[in-house]
Parts: C-alpha cells; sequence; structure tokens
C-alpha cells in the first residue's frame, strides 16, 4: 500500500503552482474517483483497461493545447487569440498593459528588453513605460522588476 495516492500527490504538486499536464490512469472508474481526480488537477482521466492509441490521441490532443498556452503564477494566455486568464476566469485589462504583460509571459522567467517592450505602446518612452509596468503590477498582483540595462521580468 503507498504512503501516499495519486490524488494527494497531484493536488500537492497543483498547490506548488506545478502545472504539468496530468492524465490519471485508474482502475477506480465511479464518478466519485473521477471528481475527485479533476479537482485535483487532472487534465484527464482514462479508466482501466484503456486502449493504448486512445491515449496516444489523448496526449497528442493535451500537447497541442498546451503549445497555444502560457501558464505563469495563475495567470494564462492563449495564444490562439490573446486572451488572459486569471485562475482560468476571463482577466480584462487595456490593449497596451495586455501586450506587455503577454511578452512578460511568453519569456518567464527570463526579463524582457525595453525596446520589445516599447513595440507594444503608443507613446515609446522609458516613462510611458515604467507608467505602464507599474499598472501592470497593480493590476495583476505579481512581482514586475526591473532588470538593470535590460528590460523588465516577472519573478
Amino acid at each position: 500500500m503507498p504512503l501516499i495516492n495519486g490524488i494527494e500527490v497531484l493536488s500537492s504538486l497543483r498547490h506548488s503552482e506545478d502545472n504539468t499536464p496530468t492524465i490519471i490512469i485508474s482502475a477506480q472508474i465511479d464518478i466519485d474517483s473521477m471528481s475527485k481526480g479533476f479537482i485535483a488537477g487532472a487534465d484527464d482521466y482514462v479508466k482501466k483497461p484503456f486502449d493504448p492509441e486512445e491515449l496516444l490521441l489523448r496526449i497528442k490532443a493535451k500537447t497541442m493545447q498546451l503549445e497555444r498556452k502560457i501558464i505563469v503564477h495563475g495567470y494564462s494566455v492563449n495564444l490562439s487569440n490573446y486572451k488572459v486568464y486569471r485562475d482560468n476566469a476571463f482577466f480584462e485589462m487595456g490593449e497596451v498593459q495586455k501586450k506587455l504583460f503577454i511578452e512578460l509571459l511568453i519569456t518567464y522567467p527570463n526579463p524582457v528588453s525595453k525596446e520589445v517592450l516599447m513595440e507594444s505602446m503608443v507613446a515609446q518612452s522609458d516613462g510611458a513605460l515604467r507608467v505602464n509596468i507599474v499598472k501592470l503590477k497593480k493590476d495583476t498582483g505579481l512581482d514586475i522588476q526591473a532588470v538593470r540595462g535590460v528590460g523588465y521580468k516577472i519573478l
């Protein structure tokens, strides 16, 4: 008998912001068990016995979804339509802040150069960039820091 079950492991991973895609494969096929798996953060649930080809199709589908989505600190951006979400709920923000935020999310945990960030703005100045970063920090609650001589990054 294991010391900890898979649902507890998955809950712990999700609690520590590990969003690694997860497919549960289980002999427990009742709705209650499936519900617990999805509540814990599973992306999919496959009941045993299963067809290996079906599992491969599910893995490919999840991989394609991942390639179009970036997740950082509870925020995600759908790269197909550039919509931003916080904890899976649509997060509304101004167009300039959204463009800056997406650049920061795409390069996380690395910094984005000031030049790249300024391309997202109509008024391209250091002061305008600072004002937009301050607003972005306030709206998101994230720690966005200046990297001297480079630009900005999300911590």
